[in-house]
């Protein structure tokens, strides 16, 4: 399992500038870590956009964004954005797309939300040929495209979608190049994910798929306060249903029961589990736990570190 490190501040509740999210992944490049990611929010900044000039800072980290919102977005655009920040990133970019919830594509956006897994599979009908090939000739319901666009200096995109239901699995383990997923548990990967989405992988033909994972995690000496910590600064994620759906799933209530925290020992040996589960990269949301809250986050970011080198 490759141990990557977020990047941003949006996820945490806490935006920060476009240009001190371009100098935190020049930072994880120079402490080592094979891979970046950072968030797109809807009401945020275009992360794409953001990681384009971070591509061009930085010269061997993996680039990757999770989730750009398909519901807003029309496939053969956001395909063009993609292959353009590719071009600057050097090959270095993972564009993770997802559905989103619904109420921010009905409610901020306007747009229907309607039958998600459907309109994901014709989402990536045309998006991963546009970014493999630069072409595409595809009738469906949701989308007619025939044609394409030429970026000089790109190459494909690795795409992973955010998939968390059997059908959304599903569809990316025969569409796309695997999964990222957010808050889901070892229980989830083990029962509900990664299975299913290497079954759909081998029977399409495609490679073995990847998971990629992204939890919030803090080092600390008191794992309950790491808790209480996290169901705060993660309210949020308790009041959508698809994270409901997913803590009853998993058998927990709140974020805080699905973060990973407590020593550096405890902390290693819940990554372990994850890995053992078939996570093939860590997304870690690192988060402040404490009276000094950036003593933890430093402490956290050491281990994780750490733990990179020996992947």
């Amino acid at each position: 399992m490759r141990v990557a490190m977020g990047i941003g501040g949006d996820v945490l509740g806490a935006p920060i500038t476009p240009q001190q999210v371009v100098e935190q992944a020049e930072q994880a490049e120079r402490d080592g870590f094979p891979s970046a990611w950072t968030t797109h929010f809807a009401r945020g900044v275009d992360a794409l956009s953001m990681l384009a000039v971070a591509g061009t800072k930085t010269s061997r980290i993996e680039l990757g964004v999770g989730v750009v919102p398909t519901y807003p977005r029309h496939p053969l655009a956001l395909a063009q954005q993609a292959a353009t920040t590719q071009a600057f990133c050097g090959g270095r970019l993972t564009l993770g797309v997802g559905v989103s919830h619904r109420p921010v594509i009905e409610d901020l956006h306007g747009i229907p939300y309607v039958r998600p897994a459907a309109h994901m599979r014709e989402y990536l009908s045309v998006l991963v040929p546009l970014l493999n090939e630069g072409t595409v000739n595809y009738a469906g319901e949701f989308y007619r495209v025939n044609g394409g666009f030429t970026v000089p200096g790109t190459s494909p995109v690795s795409v992973v979608v955010a998939a968390l239901s059997p059908k959304m699995v599903q569809v990316a383990g025969e569409c796309a190049d695997g999964v990222v997923t957010w808050l889901a548990g070892v229980r989830s990967l083990e029962g509900h994910i990664v299975g299913p989405l290497t079954q759909a992988a081998a029977a399409a033909g495609r490679p073995r798929p990847r998971v990629v994972v992204a939890l919030p995690v803090a080092v600390c000496d008191d794992a309950d306060l790491g808790r209480q910590s996290a169901d705060t600064v993660f309210a949020r994620y308790a009041t959508l249903q698809n994270y409901q759906q997913l803590f009853e799933r998993e058998g927990v209530q709140s974020p805080g029961a699905a973060a990973v925290v407590g020593t550096e020992a405890d902390v290693t040996d819940q990554l372990r589990r994850f890995a053992d589960a078939g996570t093939t990269e860590l997304w870690p949301i690192v988060f402040g736990v404490g009276a000094d809250p950036q003593a933890s986050i430093r402490r956290t970011q050491h281990l994780l570190a750490e733990l990179a080198k020996t992947g």
